[in-house]
């Protein structure tokens, strides 16, 4: 396993656990995945059997057009400790992420795909660290058994992410994932956020770690990602980034390029009207004399932009914008 990506002092244990709640939540969102869905449900039968612990399965139906719920409607007649969510229509991942998260009960929760290639093996290593100071665990596709087309976007995304974001997680669309409750309570998962929760947990203050798993090549149907996703994947993560990083001080980030635009427009006018006083250069020719005066303008509006935004900002800051661990009284 590795190291932790955000260092606390200290192990937080476990929750105690509600009479009428459940050890574990695993959820499930799934798009037309009919054939694999009864080998997933036995797998997971199979794991949670050797663990022991209550569980519940909450299967989320981001609107199948095949006959996936006809089989997750026998699953739930059959076993009432699945769950079923169905869409009206195809919402995206993280929209069922997002419902089967607030459905949950468990006082852990693990998420995985419904393609079967996410092993429902590897959830006793994924819960084990929550259980020994960690707060999210995040699976690590070491060795993939996707196509090309797929693992290059990805491998550059995740390097790009992790760059951006200051944190050095290896996979941030693995669909294994392990956390506390309160993590994805307090976390809100919109638009294509899902492959961010690890950056927005450690952002909480939350202790991320990183597992390998195990990746299996897919039995059935094919992969419904294209490389659409990740041009709304890197959108998204502007999103996180400014939101999370600047939402409370925006002139932070304007003010920044704002500055940096009128140094180097004030550079190139006090250069070129330097040579125009010594007679060098006649500033009607020179369109960089206008370029400058532009890089001058743009830094102004950018911190006038910054000032409106800690404007703003000023009158929202009584809401809490921070995670509180416990409170002892």
């Amino acid at each position: 396993m590795a190291k932790p990506k955000t260092k606390q002092s200290g192990d937080t244990p476990v929750p105690p656990q509600h009479e009428d709640s459940p050890f574990l939540s695993i959820v499930v969102p799934l798009l037309n995945e009919e054939e694999s869905l009864p080998e997933l449900y036995q797998q997971i039968l199979g794991v949670m059997k050797k663990i022991g612990k209550t569980f519940e399965v909450i299967f989320v139906d981001d609107g199948s057009t095949d006959g996936s719920f006809p089989v997750l409607r026998n699953l739930r007649e059959s076993d009432p400790r699945v769950k079923v969510v169905r869409f009206r229509r195809n919402f995206g991942k993280s929209a069922a992420l997002s419902v089967g998260f607030q459905e949950a009960r468990g006082t852990l929760i693990v998420t995985m795909d419904a393609d079967l290639q996410d092993d429902p093996a590897e959830i006793p290593g994924l819960i084990e660290p929550l259980q020994n100071g960690y707060d999210m665990i995040s699976g690590w596709k070491r060795k993939r058994h996707d196509p090309l087309s797929k693992t290059i976007p990805s491998r550059f995304f995740n390097f790009v992410t992790a760059k951006m974001t200051g944190i050095p997680i290896h996979d941030f669309n693995c669909g294994l994932k392990a956390y506390r409750s309160e993590v994805v309570k307090e976390i809100g998962v919109y638009g294509e956020l899902h492959r961010y929760i690890p950056a927005l947990a450690h952002w909480a203050g939350y202790r991320v770690g990183e597992k390998v798993v195990q990746h299996h090549p897919r039995k059935h149907g094919r992969t419904k990602f294209g490389l659409s996703r990740f041009f709304k994947g890197f959108l998204d993560l502007l999103t996180v980034l400014f939101t999370t990083r600047y939402i409370r001080r925006p002139l932070h980030l304007f003010g920044l390029w704002g500055i940096v635009s009128f140094i180097v427009g004030v550079a190139l006018d006090g250069y070129l009207s330097i040579e125009w006083i010594l007679g060098r250069t006649s500033l009607s020719n020179r369109p960089l004399f206008l370029v400058g005066f532009l890089f001058i303008i743009i830094g102004i509006q950018f911190v006038s932009i910054g000032l409106l935004g800690e404007m703003i900002t000023r009158q929202e800051r009584n809401e809490q914008a921070y995670s509180i661990r416990e409170i002892l009284k």
